[in-house]
């Protein structure tokens, strides 16, 4: 059994992590409800954005922009891969990353040369360990404050990427949130830029009117314009989900922690009263056994 010594300190170093991981768990709540804001914000705007693109391709012919003309052959494939700089927070950025090699697995047979490119140090590490190609990396982005340029700037190379023949397909795979308790690693195709469909609804009386949309110029002239515009928004929207996911998974993990604290210094308060009173049973056996001694 520990001496008396050894549970104590154990007890105080259990005490001052959870300090930690409650300091930290107040800190993702907070930077959690700026991000939470921002993507709920953003939200509106994408989907007005996708109603709008929608119209337009229905009247718009199918060679409007070569963004929407898939590869004959599909050999080279970039991959967004959106995880956080810092850990502590679960398995978030491990789920996906499980993703991508999920991803892989499934593309074995194919044999495509696959590049990444990173917003995030855990991503970035896994992919140097990994030995894959990493085409353009991304720091300091995720779990922190920054604009659409961000996503605009990445947007503009893989666009480039795709045109010049560099990329056959790009998808972007990111962590979507769903709520606090649950953050879904998901996986979207963004070039060549997949059908654009409106969705077909019954009509009836609660059924709301949606405006048929003109434009000037020309469909295809207004489309060519807004299909770059809409790799920068999914890649945004990609980004602001997994920053708010991630404080999410971080701020639920240092819940955990906190908890499991809790039950440490439960344990080891236990464990130090059995010591504690073993050594007080230990300490009255030696004066009964002296005092025995001094009878005989």
């Amino acid at each position: 059994m520990s001496s008396l010594k050894e549970v104590q300190l154990k007890i105080h170093s259990v005490k001052q992590t959870k300090k930690i991981t409650k300091a930290m768990n107040m800190v993702a709540a907070s930077k959690l409800r700026g991000a939470q804001s921002s993507m709920e914000a953003f939200r509106p705007y994408a989907g007005k954005f996708a109603e709008v693109l929608g119209s337009l391709a229905e009247k718009a012919g199918e060679d409007a922009s070569p963004l929407l003309v898939p590869k004959e052959e599909v050999k080279k494939v970039n991959i967004i891969l959106c995880t956080s700089d810092r850990g502590l927070c679960g398995g978030f950025n491990a789920n996906l990353i499980a993703r991508v090699r999920e991803f892989i697995e499934e593309t074995a047979d194919r044999n495509l040369e696959i590049t990444l490119t990173n917003f995030g140090k855990k991503g970035r590490d896994w992919a140097r360990k990994s030995e894959f190609s990493i085409a353009d990396e991304y720091l300091g982005v995720i779990g922190g404050t920054f604009g659409f340029n961000v996503a605009s700037t990445a947007g503009r190379k893989l666009i480039d990427g795709f045109l010049d023949d560099s990329y056959d397909e790009v998808y972007v795979v990111y962590g979507e949130f769903h709520g606090m308790g649950k953050q879904v690693p998901a996986m979207k195709q963004i070039l060549p830029i997949p059908p654009i469909e409106s969705e077909e609804q019954e009509v009836d009386a609660d059924t709301p009117f949606l405006a048929e949309h003109i434009c000037e110029p020309s469909p295809d002239e207004l489309l060519g314009d807004m299909l770059p515009r809409n790799i920068n928004i999914q890649i945004f929207s990609a980004l602001l989900e997994t920053s708010t996911s991630e404080h999410a998974a971080r701020m639920a993990a240092m819940d955990n922690a906190t908890k499991a604290c809790d039950d440490m210094v439960d344990e080891l308060t236990l464990l130090y009263n059995k010591a504690r009173q073993a050594g007080i049973t230990a300490d009255l056996m030696d004066i009964v056994g002296g005092a025995e001694a001094l009878k005989g």
